[in-house]
C-alpha cells in the first residue's frame, strides 16, 4: 500500500487558453481539487508554495480553509521557502491551521529553489549572517521552527501582564500537539537528506535533485532515499520515518488525455543548471495507456522505495480534468501495482 496525493503548483494566468485566471481562481480551485480528491479516495492535497509569482504563495490560509471543507485526507506543502519565513511567526500559523484541520498538516519546507526575484527573501526582510550563504539562514530557520513546534516555553512572562499567564516560561499559541512529526525537509542532495535525518524530519524528493553520480534519476533517488533511512536509523529516531517522492503520471484513457499528454516528449530524464554551477537531473514524466503505464512504473526504484507518491497536476486544465487525472491513477494504476 502507498499514500498517493496530488501536488498543485497554482499556476494563474490571465489567459483564455487556462482554466485558472486568477489568483482567486488558484485559490478556490485548490479547495475544490481537494475537497474532490478525498471524495475519490486520494490521501492528500499538497501545495507548492513561490514568492513573486502568479501561483501560490502564504500557504496557510489555503491550508486552514482546505482543512475545514475536508474531513480525511492529509494537507500539506510542498514546499514552503525557509528562507523567507519568521519561523516563530509560522509555527503559530501552523498550530492554527493544524488545529483547524485536525491534525492532518503533512508540512514541507526547504532551502528553496530558484526565485523570481534576485534574493526575494531580502524584501522580506531577511539576509544571511556574515560568512553564511541563503541556505545556511534557511536550515536555521527551519532549526528554530522545528524547536518552537516542540512547545516548550521559552518566553519570560510580564509580572504585569493584561491577562493572566500560566506558571513558568511561556510557549506560543497555538501548539498542535504532534506537528513537529509531520514536518518533511525537501532535499535536492544526499547531505541534505541525511541533515533532515538527523533532525528528525520527514523525507520530501521531488522530480529534480542535483545531477550527483550521472545515474538515471530515479536510481539516484533511490539511492538519496536510502541514505536517509540509514541516517534515521544512526539517529536512534524511535518512529519510522516518511518519505514522499513526487512524479507526472498521466494515465491516457481518453481522447483529451491523448490530446494533452499523448506526445510522449518528456519520457526521458532530463539535465540542466539550476544555478550557475549546479548541475540537476529533472525526471522523466510518465504518460501511456494504463498498461504500458504500470509496467513502466514498476521499474522507478524511488516510488518502490518511498512511502508516498505525490502526483504533479496540471492545475491550469481545471477541477475536473485534474480530478479525472487523479481518479485514472487511482482506479487504472494503482491496484496493479499493489498501491491500493
Amino acid at each position: 500500500m502507498k499514500k498517493i496525493g496530488f501536488l498543485s503548483f497554482g499556476h494563474w494566468t490571465p489567459s483564455s487558453q487556462s482554466q485558472t485566471r486568477s489568483a482567486s481562481d488558484a485559490l478556490l480551485q485548490s479547495i475544490d481539487l481537494a475537497v474532490a480528491a478525498e471524495q475519490l479516495g486520494a490521501d492528500g492535497a499538497y501545495f507548492r508554495v513561490h514568492h513573486f509569482a502568479r501561483q501560490l504563495a502564504s500557504p496557510f490560509p489555503l491550508l486552514a480553509a482546505v482543512g475545514a471543507k475536508t474531513s480525511r485526507i492529509e494537507i500539506g506543502t510542498a514546499v514552503i521557502d525557509m528562507r523567507y519565513e519568521n519561523p516563530l511567526y509560522m509555527a503559530e500559523d501552523a498550530g492554527a491551521a493544524d488545529i483547524i484541520a485536525g491534525g492532518r498538516l503533512q508540512l514541507g519546507i526547504s532551502r528553496g529553489s530558484p526565485e523570481q526575484v534576485i534574493d526575494g527573501w531580502r524584501y522580506f526582510g531577511y539576509a544571511p549572517q556574515e560568512g553564511q550563504s541563503d541556505a545556511d539562514m534557511a536550515r536555521h530557520h527551519a532549526e528554530v521552527f522545528l524547536d518552537t513546534l516542540r512547545g516548550e516555553g521559552f518566553a519570560q512572562p510580564n509580572p504585569r501582564p493584561m491577562f493572566p499567564n500560566p506558571p513558568g516560561l511561556l510557549r506560543l499559541e497555538p501548539h498542535s500537539e504532534g506537528l513537529r512529526e509531520r514536518i518533511w525537509w525537501g532535499a535536492a542532495t544526499n547531505a541534505t537528506s541525511e541533515w533532515a535525518a538527523k533532525l528528525g524530519m520527514n523525507l520530501q524528493s521531488s522530480t529534480l535533485k542535483f545531477d550527483e553520480s550521472g545515474k538515471p534519476f530515479h536510481i539516484q533517488q533511490a539511492e538519496q532515499i536510502r541514505i536517509y533511512r540509514e541516517a534515521w536509523k544512526a539517529a536512534g529516531h524511535e518512529r519510522e520515518p516518511r518519505v514522499s517522492v513526487s512524479r507526472s503520471i498521466f494515465a491516457l484513457v481518453d481522447d483529451r488525455d491523448r490530446a494533452y499528454f499523448g506526445r510522449g516528449n518528456e519520457s526521458r530524464d532530463q539535465i540542466g543548471f539550476i544555478e550557475e554551477n549546479t548541475r540537476a537531473i529533472f525526471g522523466r514524466s510518465y504518460a501511456a495507456e494504463p498498461d504500458v503505464l504500470i509496467a513502466e512504473l514498476a521499474k522507478d526504484e524511488a516510488i518502490a522505495e518511498a512511502d508516498t507518491l505525490l502526483l504533479t497536476v496540471p492545475n491550469q486544465l481545471g477541477v475536473d480534468y485534474n480530478a479525472h487525472v487523479i481518479e485514472a491513477i487511482l482506479t487504472h494504476v494503482a491496484p496493479a501495482l499493489g498501491w491500493r
